[in-house]
């Protein structure tokens, strides 16, 4: 039975619902901020448990295939380093999981930031939706929503 789940979840079949599997996340967390289904579902420890599980899940699969982890360190060597090692199947799904966990987690924070200064959510909708796509430039557009509309700066939030 293990085995076949084991091939149930290729890598693309992971890739594939990690895809369609966060949308529904992103969608509360867009349309539906202040809800109790997003306090319960989005910005809790929910999504973060599902996505860390199917890493580790992924880490196991690819230290019993074999898989060289030393090799991931090469990827502070330089660009071409870098390169070779989003051409492994593997290193890319993690990579993946990763960026997908860490842009809830902003998109997730910006939520909840935004409902304690009692921002608007018609005015997090942009910044939300940048963030799903181009995490760092989302929360940057928060920030500086954020700034203007607390008026005061804080380095330490």
């Amino acid at each position: 039975m293990i085995e076949q789940i084991a091939l149930f979840f290729s890598i693309e079949m992971i890739y594939l619902w990690i895809n369609i599997g966060i949308i529904p996340f992103w969608l509360i967390l867009i349309f539906l901020p202040q809800s109790k289904i997003c306090g319960l579902f989005v910005t809790s420890i929910f999504p973060i448990f599902i996505l860390g599980s199917l890493y580790l899940y992924l880490l196991y699969a690819f230290l019993v295939s074999g898989y060289d982890f030393s090799e991931n360190f090469s990827l502070y060597l330089g660009l071409y380093y870098l390169r070779d090692l989003f051409e492994n199947d593997f290193f890319l799904m993690i990579f993946w999981i990763h960026f997908i966990a860490i842009n809830l987690f902003c998109g997730s924070w910006m939520v909840r930031d935004s409902q304690k200064f009692y921002m608007p959510k018609f005015l997090i909708f942009f910044p939300i939706i940048i963030t799903y796509f181009v995490g760092p430039l989302g929360v940057f557009i928060y920030w500086m929503l954020r700034i203007f509309y607390a008026k005061r700066i804080s380095l330490f939030d």
